[in-house]
């Protein structure tokens, strides 16, 4: 995983997105097992306290699971990460008409800008 980090959030918010991301592409596989709190603060190049914090808030978003004896796991549950995958791209998609918006556009104009772009 790759992590660049802003001024204009959190810390831990940008590792959430991060993790978030990784989860809904796949590159950290439905079940797999995460590394330690520690070794992903030293890959992250962050205070092991701030991944910690990320860390438990994915886990009370269901997209983390913690098993006592084994470590944390990425969540199997389809269901949540395809819920997860669709609330990031409303998201983003909100961001992007914002923008065309203040640009002068409508949304029927961009619905029909996007289906000319090749």
């Amino acid at each position: 995983m790759e992590y660049q980090f802003t001024n204009d959030k959190p810390i831990y918010l940008q590792l959430m997105d991060v993790f978030k991301a990784g989860i809904i592409s796949g590159e950290l596989p439905e079940g797999s097992r995460l590394e330690s709190v520690r070794d992903l603060a030293v890959a992250a190049k962050v205070n092991p306290n701030t991944m910690q914090k990320a860390l438990s808030e994915l886990e009370r978003l269901g997209l983390i699971r913690t098993e006592r004896t084994t470590g944390r796991f990425i969540t199997d549950d389809k269901e949540k990460i395809e819920e997860m995958k669709k609330e990031i791209a409303e998201e983003e998609i909100s961001v992007f008409l914002e923008k065309m918006k203040k640009l002068g556009f409508n949304r029927e104009n961009v619905i029909k800008l996007i289906g000319e772009v090749k």
